[in-house]
């Protein structure tokens, strides 16, 4: 149990975690001011130097979890709950993203392009819902449609340039990236487009009520519908992979087109649908920061840097569904206390950038992790096994050989 335990992913990315929240405790230190006063004076009183290093990376992370979590120093619960709010907040449109991401990766694809598919959800999402006057309910689900939509045909295309004349998904996606950021950034400064009516500035006009998604908690939170969604895309993702016929195919098709194209799969089509549910969960996302996070217009950095932070999601999620949702909590909380930690202690919020960063370095070295902390190794244990195996054999064969020889002699 053990050996299970310690050689599956996820101790590996709880250790991974927990290895970058280390280092970026060594770097809070290292920029300390307090702390680099007291090592001038190590060897005459080295217990500052350690109080003063104690004091930096436990308020740092203190004040990331009072960001993030709980603020204890708040006068009541309604207060005090409102980080873990924040961190919900900043989650949604991260699980959206990261389970696009892990979805097209299970098929064995990289999808990207997370970016230009926010943008263009984003666009016929804000189109809809600035743009029209529809009844409350109906004017949501339309704009939500359309922005799913949206999105789903932006990677449509990388699907489908793959399947068809085998350009490689990750080229096609970045450079989709660009094409939607000029294309969204033109439509901003076109009047009768996006661009605000009266406005020179490259925004649109605000979201109409009708369109906005409802408070889960009340006004005194941003946490919003759209964190259902995420709920319902998590349990709809699950369950395509784990419970359908096409999620068997889609991991098939992941683990080997080429046995799965024995097997009677249709490769192509394989790749096409992927990517297209994979852009409608990334369309999601953008959907939900139109909707729900920014309703006051948006402009073309409505992503927000999220169509790349859902591959990192997706990566210490790996690529399962309820993983990424963790995964995507965990990012939604380096967000929301990385800036309590800037606030209260003067900390770099690169900082915090850093340790997500670290996050992705540890789990694409497992043999590190597993060094580190003194884990044993799968790959080590195959080769033992391996060894044995081919040294078992040998010696079946020297015995097999010799048998002949020991009746000869006999006789």
């Amino acid at each position: 149990m053990f050996l299970r335990i310690t050689q599956g992913s996820f101790i590996i990315s709880v250790l991974a975690v927990v290895l970058a929240l280390i280092v970026g405790g060594i770097m809070i230190a290292a920029t300390d001011q307090d702390v680099q006063a007291a090592s001038g004076y190590f060897f005459a009183r080295p217990g500052d130097t350690f109080a003063a290093i104690w004091q930096s990376v436990s308020g740092a992370y203190a004040a990331l979890f009072r960001g993030s979590i709980y603020n204890f120093g708040a006068p009541d619960f309604a207060r005090g709950i409102r980080p873990l709010t924040e961190t919900l907040t900043f989650a949604t449109p991260l699980i959206a993203a990261g389970l696009g991401v892990a979805l097209a990766f299970r098929i064995g694809m990289f999808n990207i392009g997370g970016r230009g598919q926010m943008l263009l959800a984003s666009a016929g999402a804000g189109w809809i819902a600035f743009g029209f006057d529809m009844p409350w309910g109906l004017h949501m689900i339309v704009a939500l449609v359309v922005g799913i939509l949206a999105g789903a045909l932006w990677a449509g295309i990388a699907g489908f340039l793959k399947a068809r004349t085998g350009a490689h998904e990750v080229i096609v996606t970045i450079m989709l990236n660009y094409v939607a950021f000029y294309l969204i950034s033109w439509m901003l400064r076109t009047p009768g487009l996006l661009q605000a009516p009266g406005s020179s500035n490259p925004k649109t006009p605000p979201m109409k009520d009708t369109a906005v998604f409802p408070e889960l908690l009340g006004p005194q939170y941003n946490l919003h519908f759209g964190f259902i969604l995420v709920i319902g895309a998590t349990v709809l993702v699950w369950w395509i992979l784990s419970r359908s016929n096409l999620g068997f195919k889609f991991r098939a098709v992941g683990e080997n087109p080429n046995a799965a194209r024995v097997a009677g799969i249709d490769v192509k089509n394989m790749y096409v649908y992927g990517m297209l549910i994979s852009g409608a969960l990334v369309g999601l996302a953008g959907v939900t920061q139109v909707l729900g996070t920014i309703t006051t217009g948006f402009t073309a950095g409505i992503d927000a840097g999220i169509g790349f932070d859902a591959i990192t999601v997706a990566l210490l999620g790996r690529s399962t569904p309820w993983g990424t949702f963790a995964a995507g909590i965990l990012f939604g909380a380096f967000k929301a206390g990385g800036f309590a930690m800037q606030a209260g202690q003067q900390i770099p919020i690169e900082i915090v950038t850093v340790v997500q960063s670290l996050i992705v370095l540890f789990i694409a070295a497992p043999p590190l992790v597993r060094t580190i902390f003194f884990l044993p190794s799968p790959e080590r244990d195959r080769r033992r096994a391996e060894k044995a195996r081919k040294k078992a054999l040998k010696a079946r064969v020297a015995a097999e050989t010799a048998e002949p020889e020991l009746e000869g002699a006999a006789k």
